[in-house]
This record gives structure tokens, C-alpha cells and sequence, in this order.
């Protein structure tokens, strides 16, 4: 029996107005029959998931499993993959043509990387997309040293699900995903993957990333039961991973910096949404701005110590119903006029680019 190149992984549930689309665009990739397998796990849909799966045929591998989440949906498709490369797809996403061919090729120039990545165009529901994001360039992430962190953690975003391709090897080094992740499975995949040979990014689009009122993910601040949600995945993210950097020989400092962002997000939370006082607000937003921003002006730091100031004034709650209706206006503008400061994660590396023409062709 030949053994694939490469092994396509659809995960869904509930999105057979989806799906149909998703597989074509496996079906459509520039790669034969033989070098592809295509396996679609099921998380216990009640829709008509399995008719969408039967119109394509043998082709299509289809595991059906009880609703448990995605972390559970990968821990029962992945050992069914025999191909050395694995390309993960959420079913409300779709690739590319020539995505994989791609990914294929920067592995075989790459011998050493665990995980390959790429930029993505951004569409909303159903309308054709407007936008696509890229990385500044095709580079190298890891977590080889503080100064490292920074750019891997802008490039955690060309590594999501659906543009994510993963070593077969490196995924049986990680092993079983923490089932309590039901969404954001994908972390610890990137994540380890950093420090076991690192990533390629490549400086193209080649995926469609879909933004709809099903995202779990996506939100604003008045949905509190998906903030609640999205708040225990980073919790288990915290719990879990830190230890297994650690296990593969990441440096503790490294870590640290790693999840800081995480640490300061949990803390956010519970100040906007839990009983908080006033005090833990100033002292979360003075280290977040140490934590996120360096070189500031002297402008900006005074602003920053107004904001802080701000915080012993009135409650956590209503600070952070003043700071949504200040990002909501754009004001930053305005105050840029005062000083500004450089975020310590990298924001010249993301770059946001109009499509040219309808059909979603990158200018």
C-alpha cells in the first residue's frame, strides 16, 4: 500500500452548511489521489453531516464519535493518519488551491521544522472576502530565546487550525490534546511544536478563514458566557503547558514571557466580569502596559499613569465599560497626537492587505 504525503484532517460539528465547501477545496488541491488522504472526524453532529460526507465518495475517510470537543476530535482522528505531514482544516474554513503543494514543498526545503504556516484571507459569513493577512515575510519561528518570543507569539495567528500543517512525528511526540480544550486545541499543538524544530511561515494566503456568530473564539465584551468560556480554555492552557515546555527543554525565562499575555488575559478577566478592587485594577493595568509596550514617550507614559490613575477612581467595571467606549470611537488616534509606544509582540510583522478584484485574488 502506498503511504500518502500528506493526510488532510476536517473537523466538525454541526456545520454541514459548511462542510460541502471545505472538502471541495481538499478535492481541488494540485495533489493526486495517492499522495493524499482525507479523513473528516464527526464530533457527534446532529445535522447532515453524513449526507454532505457520502457525495464525495470512498475518498473520505469519515470517523463519528460522541460530542466531546475539538481536543477529542483530534485525539481520535490523528492516529488514523498515516501520512508523515498532517494539514488540519476546521470545516467552516477552506483552502486555498495549491496550499498544499505548497506546505509539502517548504517541509521538503525544511527537513528540520516541525509545523509550516501561512497567511489567510478573512471573510465574514457568506460575503466574498475584502482582506487577507500575511506575515511581513516567509521566516522561522521558535522559542530559542526571550528575543524570539515575540515574533512567535504574532505568528501564533498563521498557525491556527485550518492553516496549520504538523509533522506526523511531532504530533506523536506531543501526544494526546487535554480533552477539557473543546476549542483551541490547536495551542498546544503550535505551541510545542515552536520548541520541537520550530515553524515555517510562509508570505502567502492560503486559506479562507471564516468569521461568523458561531466562532467560539470571536466575541464582544457583553457576551459574558463566551468570555467565561474562552477564560478556562487559557486557564488549561496555563495549567498545561508551561510544564511541557519545560519537559522539552525550553528555559524557564523563556516560558515566563511566553504566557505572560495569558497570566495578564485571566487577570483582565476577573477584574471586568468578577468581583475585583480597585487597587488589583491599577496594579493589572500598570503591568500590563510594562508587560506589552516598550520604548513609550514620555507623552504616553503620562497617559498610561492617567489611566492608572483612573483605575483608583471608579470600579473595575465601569473602567472597563469606559475603555470598550474608547477603543469603540477610535480616540487611540487621537491620542497618538500626545505619544505612543511599541508593542513588545510585534505588529509591523502582520500585515493587512485589500483584495484587488471580487473573486478574492490578493493584489
Amino acid at each position: 500500500m502506498t503511504i500518502p504525503a500528506i493526510s488532510a484532517l476536517i473537523d466538525t460539528y454541526n456545520q454541514a452548511h459548511f462542510l460541502e465547501q471545505a472538502l471541495a477545496s481538499v478535492f481541488e488541491q494540485d495533489i493526486s489521489p495517492s499522495e493524499m488522504e482525507i479523513i473528516v472526524v464527526d464530533d457527534g453532529s446532529t445535522d447532515d453531516t453524513a449526507s454532505i460526507i457520502r457525495k464525495f465518495g470512498a475518498r473520505v475517510l469519515y470517523l463519528r464519535k460522541e460530542n466531546g470537543g475539538q481536543a477529542s476530535a483530534f485525539n481520535a482522528a490523528i492516529p488514523k493518519t498515516s501520512a508523515p505531514i498532517v494539514a488540519f482544516l476546521d470545516a467552516d474554513d477552506w483552502w486555498a488551491p495549491g496550499k498544499l503543494r505548497a506546505v509539502l514543498d517548504a517541509f521538503d526545503k525544511n527537513p528540520t521544522i516541525a509545523a509550516v504556516g501561512h497567511g489567510f484571507f478573512e471573510v465574514r459569513g457568506s460575503a466574498p472576502p475584502a482582506e487577507y493577512l500575511v506575515p511581513e515575510k516567509s521566516c522561522h519561528l521558535d522559542l530559542s530565546s526571550i528575543d524570539a518570543v515575540s515574533t512567535a507569539l504574532a505568528g501564533c495567528i498563521f498557525l491556527g487550525t485550518s492553516r496549520l500543517a504538523v509533522r506526523r512525528a511531532v504530533l506523536d511526540q506531543i501526544g494526546p490534546i487535554p480533552e477539557e480544550l473543546v476549542f483551541c486545541a490547536d495551542m498546544p499543538i503550535l505551541t510545542l511544536a515552536f520548541a520541537l524544530g520550530g515553524a515555517v511561515l510562509l508570505d502567502k494566503p492560503l486559506c479562507y478563514y471564516r468569521l461568523h456568530s458561531e466562532n467560539l473564539f470571536k466575541f464582544g465584551p457583553d457576551d459574558i458566557a463566551k468570555a467565561r468560556r474562552k477564560n478556562e480554555i487559557v486557564r488549561c492552557h496555563l495549567n498545561i503547558l508551561p510544564q511541557r515546555l519545560a519537559e522539552v527543554g525550553v528555559p524557564p525565562e523563556v516560558i515566563a514571557a511566553f504566557f505572560a499575555g495569558n497570566a495578564l488575559e485571566l487577570e483582565h478577566f476577573r477584574l471586568r466580569y468578577d468581583k475585583a478592587s480597585r487597587i488589583d485594577n491599577f496594579r493589572a493595568q500598570r503591568k500590563t502596559f510594562l508587560v506589552d509596550y516598550k520604548n513609550a514617550t514620555p507623552g504616553y507614559k503620562a497617559f498610561k499613569w492617567f489611566v492608572c490613575l483612573a483605575t483608583l477612581l471608579i470600579s473595575p467595571r465601569r473602567f472597563y465599560q469606559v475603555r470598550d467606549w474608547y477603543a469603540r470611537k477610535n480616540f487611540s488616534r487621537a491620542r497618538k497626537l500626545v505619544g505612543d509606544a511599541e508593542p513588545v509582540e510585534s505588529q509591523t510583522f502582520i500585515h493587512r492587505r485589500q483584495i484587488a478584484v471580487p473573486n478574492g485574488l490578493p493584489k
